[in-house]
């Protein structure tokens, strides 16, 4: 208190307003800064992701299943046509529609991979431990987030994101 019975303030430190973090990729959801990785609910610091690869994931399951039942019912087909000796009373159009059948499962597989094809993942080890990071089914999308990911592991490998130091160039003599 002073004499006058007002209280002093201390004096005021002048405000640090602080740096924003760099964005690197932000759409709902999904959010890479040079310092973190976000998906969802799930954060993980740049600087202790380590080993970054992308691979495809597992084909839809319903497409898998379709095959495998379609290719079971023209083999038990087969099977039993052959148990019973149809095979050898048919005629050269019912073995060229025998042969069509036989490449059902085929397009059903490449036409199940064009509707709902395998997704796309990026997997890194974070702290130890292999974690898939990302995972989508648009490719742009997962092109888009792979980089962000790698242009933040490289900010941080090379120094950080700040203007290079003034260098003075070299010039030859003349």
């Amino acid at each position: 208190m002073t004499r006058n019975g007002s209280a002093t303030r201390p004096p005021r430190s002048p405000r640090v307003t602080p740096v924003p973090p760099i964005l690197l990729y932000s759409r709902p959801g999904i959010l890479v800064t040079a310092d973190r990785f976000t998906v969802g609910s799930t954060t993980w610091q740049v600087a202790d992701i380590t080993h970054l690869h992308t691979t495809r994931g597992p084909h839809d399951r319903l497409a898998v299943r379709a095959v495998a039942a379609t290719a079971t019912v023209i083999a038990g087909i087969g099977v039993v046509l052959g148990f019973i000796g149809g095979l050898e009373r048919l005629t050269a159009r019912a073995y060229l529609a025998l042969g069509v059948v036989v490449l059902l499962p085929v397009l059903l597989a490449a036409l199940g991979d064009r509707w709902r094809p395998p997704p796309y993942e990026l997997w890194g080890w974070y702290r130890g431990v292999e974690v898939l990071l990302f995972s989508s089914d648009d490719e742009r999308q997962f092109g888009q987030v792979s980089r962000a990911v790698r242009r933040a592991r490289e900010g941080l490998r090379y120094g950080g994101w700040g203007d290079p130091p003034a260098a003075d160039l070299w010039r030859p003599d003349r």
